[in-house]
């Protein structure tokens, strides 16, 4: 799996939630995004030339939810095993993937900041509560199962998800008790927690992602 730097791209933690929960081994490569050279070592191997890149027997495949779909053919577990509740776990992943633009351009992830301050516009607002209401909606009246997660267990869903659970934490982003349950289960995760240790230990930084600081 080739990534991009923990601490900021929030691509590569979708991608590599997911992989992470089938139980494969694999190895990790890190590329650290906007240093010289970046986009040359990508190219090598994916003409996108962006993170994060899956490779198996050298073969890539790269778009997180490309990575998400492929995963998911040797390992179905990873949407949830009612038909009505897969498919609405692809159609929220796949209004995350697409969409939410005001949210994720002016809320960059970023793991090693807290209690930053940006200005809320409406349209970050709008933003903001049709994600409170997704994960309310799924918690509250379309669990397929006893777990945490969107839909009881872990999913493609929750991968796509993770990255604003970091930044609703990074920009003290409040919501309903429903939502911040979930979150609070997004971030106290075994996985999105080893991933949030490595973050915080890279010295690297994109200024454009340091929206809110002091």
């Amino acid at each position: 799996m080739i990534i991009g730097n923990k601490n900021y791209s929030s691509w590569s933690l979708r991608a590599w939630l997911a992989l992470r929960k089938t139980g494969i081994a694999f190895a990790e490569k890190r590329i650290a995004l906007f240093e010289p050279g970046f986009r040359e070592i990508l190219l090598a191997h994916s003409p996108a030339a962006k993170v994060p890149i899956y490779v198996e027997s050298g073969f890539a495949i790269w778009d997180t939810l490309a990575i998400c779909e492929y995963l998911a053919e040797k390992h179905p577990a990873l949407w949830p095993a009612e038909r009505k509740s897969r498919a609405r776990a692809r159609s929220i992943s796949a209004e995350m993937h697409s969409g939410f633009q005001a949210l994720r351009t002016a809320l960059p992830m970023n793991c090693r900041a807290v209690g930053r301050r940006v200005g809320i516009t409406t349209d970050i607002a709008m933003d903001i509560d049709r994600v409170e209401g997704i994960w309310t909606d799924c918690r509250k009246n379309r669990r397929s199962g006893d777990g945490p997660w969107l839909f009881g267990d872990f999913c493609i869903a929750d991968a796509m998800f993770a990255p604003v659970a970091s930044r609703f934490r990074t920009y003290d982003i409040n919501c309903n008790e429903i939502a911040t349950e979930y979150m609070q289960t997004v971030l106290s995760d075994a996985d999105v927690r080893a991933w949030y240790a490595d973050g915080v230990l890279e010295t690297e930084i994109i200024e454009e992602d340091e929206a809110g600081a002091a």
